[in-house]
């Protein structure tokens, strides 16, 4: 009788074969590999907003720091052949407990990013929380995914009405879930981006979600008709950078490139976006009125202190996602692993917590595992495996986060994600 290998073995047996041809991998297993070349792949402007961190670069130090701190603890003989890393979230069965952090404006990366990383996904059965500051309308990305379970990030606007369409579009494409993220309601302070001067949404590049929707358009084409009855020129200064946007632009926004060119509707779209786009008031109040809004179950991303998570779970959430968004909006701020243990105690184990913020590695999601968390979103290391091949790539970065993820178990005794517990862990200090 053969004995199945499990995710783990199999990836090897992939990489080991075809380098019998002597061919190698694409997508490189060293970590710090992946990040370098990647890098060369990016322009400068994408790698400044995939890469980049709020300050000087604390929080994203302390992520990584947070895990390299823990240690695991390795059982020995525990007699499992093969282990078991499906795991249940939110009512619905996933083969392991990851998932596909949303990722805003990717198409910086490469054109066309959001389908990739759905079929990719979609190809593994890895559930993808689409972003609201996508560059494919999320209806397009739910056919992607096929049967593949899905998220959907909401970004809460200062225009109500919107937030209303968006929930209404992601029931009606879908979606497993909502994700309210609380953490954005602002910019960080992110140098890299400053000192180029660039953000992707001032470009057209993020806002596919807003482009495609009913309302947005029609708050859009309101500004539109008030500028021209007011019979506003606007007077722009004419520069290499300005001709360029303006091509950005058009070519961002749905339909004809050349019709967009003349036309003041994409950069009134820009305009609007960025007026709109997050509401810098968002209080609990307005998350209190979700349950009124939409029958998807409602995740509240962003959440670091256990009187937030409480509050969330109050308000009728079904799970958090303890993140700091990256390291990306306040520097100096807690390690999202830090946080987790408070967080899932103030919880309980009813509501689902998912763990996002400086996860590398199939040994990260197992220590994640170990504090508590239901499941780990995975996100800069997927967007690298884009820039460096597409859809393959993204697919074979999260093959070897799983593939590490089951060896891991199985090197430390587990025989499935369940059993996962802290006693696996010794803290290094």
């Amino acid at each position: 009788m053969r004995i199945p290998v499990g995710p783990g073995r199999a990836r090897q047996a992939e990489v080991y074969r075809a380098g019998v041809l002597g061919r190698r991998p694409t997508i490189p297993s060293d970590l710090a590999e992946l990040e370098r070349r990647a890098r060369r792949a990016m322009s400068p402007k994408a790698w400044a907003y995939v890469a980049g961190g709020a300050g000087n670069g604390a929080t994203m130090r302390s992520n990584r720091a947070a895990f390299e701190r823990r240690q695991l603890v390795p059982r020995m003989a525990a007699g499992h052949r093969q282990r078991d890393l499906s795991t249940t979230l939110l009512g619905q069965r996933l083969p392991s407990p990851l998932l596909l952090a949303p990722i805003g404006a990717a198409g910086l990366v490469r054109r066309g990013s959001d389908l990739m990383v759905a079929r990719a996904a979609a190809r593994l059965g890895t559930p993808y929380i689409v972003s609201n500051q996508g560059c494919s309308p999320m209806e397009d990305v739910a056919r992607a995914m096929g049967g593949t379970p899905w998220w959907f990030q909401l970004y809460w606007s200062t225009d109500e009405d919107l937030v209303d369409s968006m929930l209404q579009r992601a029931e009606a494409s879908g979606a497993a879930a909502v994700v309210v993220t609380v953490d954005t309601t602002m910019l960080g302070w992110r140098p890299r981006d400053l000192d180029l001067g660039s953000l992707p949404f001032s470009q057209g590049v993020g806002i596919a979600q807003y482009t495609s929707d009913p309302r947005f358009r029609q708050i859009v084409a309101e500004r539109v008709d008030v500028a021209a009855a007011a019979g506003r020129d606007r007077d722009v200064e004419v520069t290499i950078g300005a001709v360029r946007s303006l091509l950005s632009i058009s070519r961002e926004h749905p339909g004809s490139w050349r019709d967009n060119l003349r036309s003041p509707v994409p950069r009134a779209a820009v305009e609007t976006f960025l007026d709109i786009y997050s509401n810098p008031g968002l209080a609990w109040d307005h998350l209190a009125t979700l349950p009124e809004r939409t029958r998807l179950p409602v995740v509240v991303k962003g959440v670091l202190h256990p009187d937030d998570a409480r509050r969330a779970v109050d308000l009728g959430a079904a799970g958090v996602v303890v993140s700091n968004h990256g390291g990306r909006q306040v520097d100096g701020a807690i390690a999202s692993l830090d946080a987790l243990a408070a967080v899932r105690s103030a919880v309980g184990g009813q509501t689902a917590v998912v763990l996002d913020s400086g996860v590398r590695s199939g040994a990260d999601v197992v220590k994640a595992l170990a504090l508590g968390a239901d499941a780990v979103a995975l996100g800069r290391p997927y967007v690298y495996g884009l820039a460096l091949d597409g859809q393959s790539g993204v697919r074979d970065v999260v093959a070897n986060v799983v593939a590490e993820l089951d060896l891991t178990l199985g090197l430390c005794g587990v025989g499935s994600v369940a059993e996962v517990g802290p006693d696996l862990l010794a803290d290094a200090g």
